[in-house]
């Protein structure tokens, strides 16, 4: 039987997001419970992957470099709490490069899947912003999205009328009430 697979957004799921890109390891804050949140789902014995988009390469802002040793970071910080990640997947493009990684597309997830050999249909994505959402709905993975981050936002836009959310989505607190309910 395969292993279960969670895929997270990383900026605003797993850390504290920023406007200006998460440029370093000394600006990578993790959100309160979410690496606690992780652990719990290896114990479960869940796979953990990271599905991020990270345009900040692309436009010169940070480095692969910097990108590796913030997610080395991420790593070293969840392993205090028995955790790991399985993998982190990113697209280093901007928008207007028209690549298939970006999200809202499912470029990603495709990759994620085709790596683990899962049926997307009982992978949960949980993410903070619409395009996660729209990247999860377009690959046939379960979209849920939290209120960290950009998720409140996200809410408020789609209350709005300015975004639909996919039908199926849930929406929670944090990462925390997230894993709680699958682990429920």
């Amino acid at each position: 039987m395969e292993k279960p697979l969670i895929i997270l957004d990383r900026d605003g799921v797993v850390n504290i997001d920023s406007p200006n890109y998460i440029k370093s390891p000394n600006e990578w804050t993790p959100i309160k419970g979410s690496l606690e949140a992780i652990a719990k789902l290896n114990q479960a014995g869940f796979s953990v992957v990271i599905a991020t988009n990270q345009a900040g390469i692309s436009r010169g802002i940070f480095t692969f470099e910097n990108l590796h040793a913030i997610h080395s970071k991420m790593i070293d910080s969840l392993t205090q709490y028995g955790g790991n990640i399985d993998a982190i997947f990113f697209c280093p493009h901007n928008p207007d490069d028209s690549c298939e990684c970006r999200k809202p597309k499912p470029g990603l997830i495709y990759e994620i899947r085709d790596r683990f050999k899962v049926n997307l249909s009982h992978v949960k994505f949980i993410g903070d912003s619409y395009r996660d959402l729209l990247a999860a709905k377009k690959a046939g993975a379960i979209p849920w999205l939290v209120r960290t981050g950009n998720g409140n936002k996200t809410i408020e836009e789609h209350k709005k009328g300015a975004n639909q959310l996919p039908s199926n989505t849930e929406i929670f607190l944090d990462l925390s009430d997230a894993v709680k309910n699958i682990l429920k």
